[in-house]
């Protein structure tokens, strides 16, 4: 089974201090406890990734719950790989990866997802930038 990051784990718990902030700046919730437990354990051990199996279940639930606040696919809607390639100039997903997604463990695709970011190389970090940003939240209705 594939790895979640460090840097992942992290996200995630600065996420849910986000959402539910301490009410008296030295507790945290139960979900920044439990990822909390995790990251300590990886930065002690040096370990960059944790397997998502060996999870414990409090600190994975917390941690799918920000994945689903995150971008699924990186496709921008340019896809090299019909065209026969093997890497799409798009997003940057082998062609495997394209066909795959669907079937692809959230931590697996964290993965590509570090992956292609890390490389940068794909359309969506330059040339088609604007596809890949988050779309504006409507303006406010005018009087």
């Amino acid at each position: 089974m594939a790895g979640i990051h460090l840097l992942d784990i992290e996200a995630a718990i600065n996420w849910w201090r986000r959402r539910s902030p301490s009410p008296d700046g030295i507790n945290a919730c139960a979900e920044v406890r439990a990822l909390a437990k995790v990251y300590a354990l990886m930065v002690y051990e040096r370990r960059e990734e944790q397997d998502e199996d060996a999870m414990p279940a409090e600190a994975l639930m917390a941690w799918l719950d920000w994945y689903a606040t995150t971008p699924d696919a990186p496709c921008i809607a340019i896809c090299s790989t019909s065209q026969g390639d093997e890497v799409c100039k798009g997003c940057g997903r082998s062609f495997d990866e394209v066909q795959h997604w669907p079937r692809m463990t959230p931590a697996e695709k964290r993965a590509t997802w570090r992956r292609i970011t890390l490389q940068g190389t794909a359309w969506r970090f330059n040339r088609y930038a604007e596809r890949a940003a988050p779309t504006p939240a409507e303006p406010p209705p005018r009087d």
